[in-house]
């Protein structure tokens, strides 16, 4: 999702209160522009602001272990993992690095073939599509490309209005560049905004439609470039809505450990599938849950 500043917030509720607004004409759409700005205002002094770093938790990830290893030249791993994306991505609402999703999924891998899993985080606070070519650029510049990379992007392009289009296209080039190095690839679509009860209606309700709109043209995007998507708005957002107390974080906007927890067993078993020839001899790979 969005990034440790408030600018998200003043970004989704501005722009929807402008496109709503911009419907009537005149003085009715002034006063419902004034109307909506309010609610814009009230919004953003509930969801308060989170200015904390994502716990590190980079490093060498085997079946059972306490800590992972950290990583150094001529160590050996089975898999490489890298994880791209934006602050869900990075584990912001986190408080320790087991719960972050990068390393719930980098457990879950090491669990599921018992192999050494190598976690890289190339994710950053606040990115949107417009960033992932960076962090793809960097590494190629830095070293091999991953065996594995997930993606998890979309909520900042609601919020700065991007186009969904060129959001999608630029999704899709990320993933076609890694995927023609023989990475695979899974992207985490957009999440449902419309799940943050702190904005009010009827702004909720356009950040709910943009939400799934830009997820749609992303899974799209992500099947042309060779990449696997996981419809996380469609899967999340029945629980995020039934129980926004326990899964979504303090700042009321990114997930709390219970959420990340969510979303990575949902994409973790594609992503066994993904990067396992066949399963692995006594395990099954449906029952595979990441660690807790």
């Amino acid at each position: 999702m969005g990034g440790v500043r408030v600018g998200w917030r003043t970004a989704a509720v501005t722009s929807a209160a402008t496109v709503l607004a911009g419907s009537g004409g005149g003085a009715a759409g002034w006063a419902a522009y004034r109307w909506l700005m309010a609610q814009a205002g009230a919004a953003r002094g509930v969801i308060g602001r989170d200015t904390s770093k994502p716990p590190e938790a980079d490093g060498i990830y085997t079946a059972g272990c306490e800590a992972p290893q950290p990583w150094r030249t001529g160590l050996h791993a089975d898999l490489h993992l890298m994880i791209f994306g934006d602050s869900t991505a990075a584990g912001v609402g986190c408080t320790s690095a087991e719960e972050v999703p990068g390393v719930r999924i980098a457990r879950g891998l090491a669990e599921a073939t018992g192999q050494r899993i190598r976690l890289s985080t190339k994710a950053i606070s606040g990115a949107t599509s417009k960033g992932l070519a960076g962090q793809v650029d960097a590494v190629f510049v830095a070293g091999p490309p991953p065996d594995a990379a997930v993606i998890f992007i979309g909520a900042n392009d609601i919020t700065k209005k991007h186009s969904v289009r060129a959001s999608a296209r630029r999704l899709a080039a990320a993933v076609a560049r890694l995927r023609r190095a023989d990475s695979v690839v899974v992207v985490g679509t957009c999440p449902n905004l419309g799940t943050v009860t702190a904005i009010p209606q009827p702004l909720r309700t356009v950040v709910h439609n943009w939400s799934v709109r830009l997820a749609k043209a992303q899974a799209v995007a992500t099947t042309v470039a060779g990449g696997i998507p996981v419809p996380m708005g469609d899967l999340l957002a029945p629980e995020f809505r039934a129980t926004p107390e326990l899964l979504f974080a303090e700042d009321g906007f990114h997930p709390s450990a219970a959420g990340y927890q969510l979303a990575a067993a949902h994409l973790l078993p594609v992503l066994i599938e993904a990067t396992l020839p066949s399963r692995a001899p006594g395990r099954d790979v449906d029952s595979v849950r990441t660690h807790r």
